[in-house]
């Protein structure tokens, strides 16, 4: 849940009422990672986790992403705008990666892809658990090879971003119940299942198919703790927006959100993250002030429709008790 719903507030809450809340690392700065911890540890005594985008080889390139860079500059320019700069960069991978060994946490999972051996080993001896998030089965053998924890198994249901190893359809189109029957097939690794868990029924229903436990994001987009705009929370219960779809329209990386007008006109789109996602920030944030839904990323799971506008703990809650009398 990056780019502002994750926070402090929202992670110690769930943190408090029994879950286990994360913090999101992506887009972040290592200063602003380390003072959201500080702030959490000061919020709750419980453990926590931290989120963490591994970068890709390199920068992706070629004439459609350049095409589709310049006439993001047109757009700009007319919502009154400049582009964001479009270079390359891996995120302060090592920079986060630093901050967590010095400052372990509960849990560091992982998404875009799998770290090396010694990455997850040094988290692991600095007292953290790992995981990674898988959109496959092959995914899920690599990770499991080099060492980790568990894995996530994102269903193709999911909100926002794939966080599976690459970015193409082809090796990421599972729903859920078949991804996490595949996963636990190829792999003997624990495996936490992901992608449009919103009620007691949809937690039972993965942990009776051998899921370890339920990774749930959407459900808490309209909590008070979260850091969701106002501009997306209107669009969570506006009869406007009636589906979600996944687009590389906002971000170069393909990603699941309600359908706005620049998802419909950006059918298109090629990848190129984190390039077009640097591009694209002052337009979603000029529209969030503007109150603008159409000209934002509006990023949530296929069960949007049920969430719910209630305190993080009482969200908690009712899953888990829904769970338990399944």
């Amino acid at each position: 849940m990056a780019g502002g719903p994750s926070r402090p507030e929202l992670a110690a809450a769930v943190c408090d009422a029994g879950g286990l809340g994360f913090l999101a690392a992506g887009y972040k700065q290592p200063a602003m990672v380390s003072d959201e911890i500080e702030r959490t540890r000061a919020l709750t005594d419980a453990p926590f986790g931290v989120n963490v985008f591994v970068p890709a080889d390199g920068p992706v390139t070629g004439p459609r992403l350049d095409r589709y860079l310049d006439g993001l500059r047109l757009l700009a320019t007319s919502y009154g705008v400049e582009l964001g700069p479009t270079a390359w960069h891996d995120d302060h991978w090592d920079a986060k990666v630093e901050l967590l060994l010095e400052h372990p946490v509960a849990v560091v999972s992982f998404a875009f892809g799998c770290p090396s051996r010694d990455v997850i080993r040094a988290l692991q001896e600095a007292g953290t658990r790992v995981v990674v998030t898988v959109t496959n089965a092959d995914d899920a053998v690599v990770a499991g090879g080099r060492g980790v924890d568990a894995v996530c198994a994102q269903g193709i249901e999911a909100g926002a971003h794939r966080g599976g190893f690459d970015d193409t359809a082809a090796h990421d189109h599972l729903g859920l119940d078949d991804l996490l029957a595949s996963v636990r097939a190829a792999t003997p690794t624990p495996v936490l299942a992901a992608g449009a868990l919103m009620d007691g029924d949809d937690l039972a229903r993965v942990l009776a198919a051998g899921a370890v436990a339920g990774q749930i994001g959407t459900a808490f987009l309209r909590t008070p703790e979260s850091g969701t705009s106002k501009t997306h929370r209107e669009a969570l219960t506006d009869s406007a927006f009636d589906r979600t779809d996944l687009t590389r329209a906002f971000t170069g990386r393909r990603a699941r959100g309600l359908v706005n007008r620049f998802m419909l006109e950006h059918l298109d789109a090629p990848s190129g993250y984190p390039q077009v996602n640097d591009a694209t920030r002052p337009l979603r944030t000029e529209a969030v002030r503007r109150g603008d839904p159409h000209h934002t990323s509006l990023w949530a799971g296929t069960g949007w429709q049920r969430a719910e506008a209630r305190p993080a703990a009482e969200v908690v809650a009712r899953i888990a008790e829904g769970a338990t009398r399944r």
